[in-house]
């Protein structure tokens, strides 16, 4: 089984997202710069060194700038681990659902590749490194 391990979704304004989470939950925000596309990492719960969750059953997540994702209709969506994104992909495909594009690879976490479902909900999966 896969589980869901973060979240994401886009913002408009970073400052006012930060603001308003940090404010509303208490959520602490890391932004990550150019290189990382502005994405903004969001803990919503205590992780331990490695950044993995330490109360079982929670997630942690992040922001996106919208103009960098403009096909993701602005929804909310979660990211699915896998162990084998190639293999992942195949079997999206394989059950009725659509890969889309090939996995990018992101610095020091892993590949991520977007994708959609029977019911044209878009999601993604990573396969950690």
């Amino acid at each position: 089984m896969n589980p869901v391990v973060h979240f994401e979704m886009p913002y408009e304004d970073k400052n006012r997202m930060i603001d308003f989470y940090a404010k509303a939950f208490g959520w602490k925000s890391e932004m990550m710069g150019e290189e990382y596309g502005n994405y903004v990492v969001a803990t919503t719960s205590e992780t331990d060194e490695n950044r993995m969750v330490k109360k079982p059953g929670t997630i942690n997540g992040g922001f996106f700038p919208k103009e960098h994702d403009p096909e993701a209709r602005y929804y909310p969506r979660v990211v699915i681990a896998v162990d084998d994104i190639q293999e992942a992909m195949k079997e999206v495909n394989e059950a009725g659902g659509r890969v889309e594009g090939e996995p990018m690879d992101i610095p020091n976490v892993g590949k991520y590749v977007f994708f959609t479902d029977t019911e044209g909900n878009r999601a993604s999966m990573m396969q950690m490194k």
